[in-house]
Order: structure tokens, then C-alpha cells, then sequence
């Protein structure tokens, strides 16, 4: 009997792009702040924590803050971004992502959250498609933040799969280093450019064909 794979997603940018209303909670506040944030100073935040987020715009602006506006601004933060979340449904899910999910659940292989959102749960619950997870690993899970690979190592761990069966897709550098780190095979989504330390790189789902899962299963 061979072991089964271990098919372990991200969340953000990969299955659903809610990157945009990240974009829009933390812009928010640097407006607050006077703070210019581009969607170009927003690619230095994917993958990484809300604390260290909110430390990279004050850099960002120059701004020193206690701990206690800090923390007032993070919760802000969150707030504001899950009031985006709120009417989230399956039409936020990316295109091309749906048929490589069923298809790999039709193989009878198994399939993984592994993401840093400390809001997964729900964001799976609201786009229906919770039911096709064996496992889901989230922020409210793991100590150690990407590049870091304790997220992955969860979440096959919890699949009875070992890393050399793993295969995870991110969009992050961070989270293409974790996956390698891992000894996982990694699947980069998006830039070549800023992606190229993937085993694999599509520009996304709408590029990946079946036949290439089917080269992953054997």
C-alpha cells in the first residue's frame, strides 16, 4: 500500500485573495498615521505576522509607539478586516483552485490548511468548501511564524504523512522557504521572479492542469 499525499494549501493568495482586504485594514491605519502605503509596500507583508505587519509600516513612517497604541491599532486592524469578511462566499474563491481541490479529493489523497491566518476557520466555512479539508492548521496553532516550517510539519503530522509525501502551494517567499525547509515538495503560486526557489511555479491554479497533480501522485 503506498502512503497517500499530503496536498497542504495556504489560505491567502492562494485559495481565496483576501491579501485585498488585508491591503485595506492596513492602509487604513497608515492613513491614520500619515503614512503612505502602496501596494507595493504591501508585498513586504505577505506571509508575515500582524505584529511584525504593523512594526514594518511604522518603519515605514518614521513612527515610534508604545505598546499600548500598538495593541489598540492591531485590534483595530482586525477589526476592520474582518468586517470585509463578513459577505465573503464561493465566488472568493480563485479561479482554477476548485478543480485541483476536487480532483485531488476524488483521488482520495489528502488535503491541508496550512496558513498563518488566525481567521481560516471561518474564511473556509463562509466559501463552502471546509468539508474537502482533512486537516486545517491556522495562526491560533503554531508559535513559529513562517519562514519557519512548524505550520506544514502540523499539518502533515496531523495527516499521518511524512515530508517527503507532503506538498504544499504558497505564494510567499517565506512560505516556499518553509516548505523546503520541511523537505516538503514546494509549489510556488504566482512571480516566477519572486518565486523561483519553488520546486514548481505557476502564475496561478488557471495555469495548472490535473495531468500535473498526477505527475506529483506518482
Amino acid at each position: 500500500m503506498t502512503q497517500k499525499k499530503a496536498f497542504i494549501f495556504d489560505l491567502d493568495g492562494v485559495i481565496v485573495d483576501t491579501a485585498k482586504y488585508h491591503f485595506l485594514a492596513w492602509q487604513k491605519i497608515a492613513n491614520q498615521l500619515g503614512i503612505e502605503f502602496t501596494p507595493e509596500h504591501n508585498e513586504q507583508l505577505k506571509g508575515v505576522s500582524r505584529v511584525r505587519s504593523l512594526d514594518i509600516i511604522l518603519e515605514l513612517g518614521n513612527i515610534k509607539a508604545t505598546q499600548e497604541d500598538k495593541d489598540k491599532w492591531l485590534i483595530q486592524k482586525n477589526e476592520d478586516y474582518l468586517s470585509y469578511l463578513v459577505d465573503m462566499d464561493q465566488s472568493e474563491i480563485l479561479p482554477g483552485v476548485m478543480p485541483i481541490l476536487e480532483y485531488i479529493k476524488g483521488k482520495e489523497q489528502l488535503i491541508a490548511l496550512g496558513s498563518a491566518s488566525k481567521n481560516a476557520k471561518p474564511i473556509l466555512e463562509k466559501t463552502g468548501i471546509v468539508n474537502l479539508f482533512d486537516a486545517v492548521v491556522d495562526g491560533n496553532d503554531v508559535s513559529n511564524a513562517k519562514p519557519d516550517p512548524e505550520v506544514f510539519l502540523r499539518a502533515a503530522k496531523m495527516l499521518h504523512t511524512s515530508n517527503e509525501n507532503s506538498i504544499v502551494f504558497e505564494d510567499s517567499v517565506a512560505g516556499i522557504q518553509a516548505a523546503n525547509t520541511a523537505n516538503m515538495i514546494s509549489v510556488g503560486i504566482g512571480d516566477k521572479k519572486i518565486l523561483y526557489e519553488a520546486k514548481y511555479i505557476f502564475k496561478d491554479f488557471t495555469f495548472m492542469d490535473v495531468s500535473f497533480i498526477e505527475t506529483l501522485l506518482h
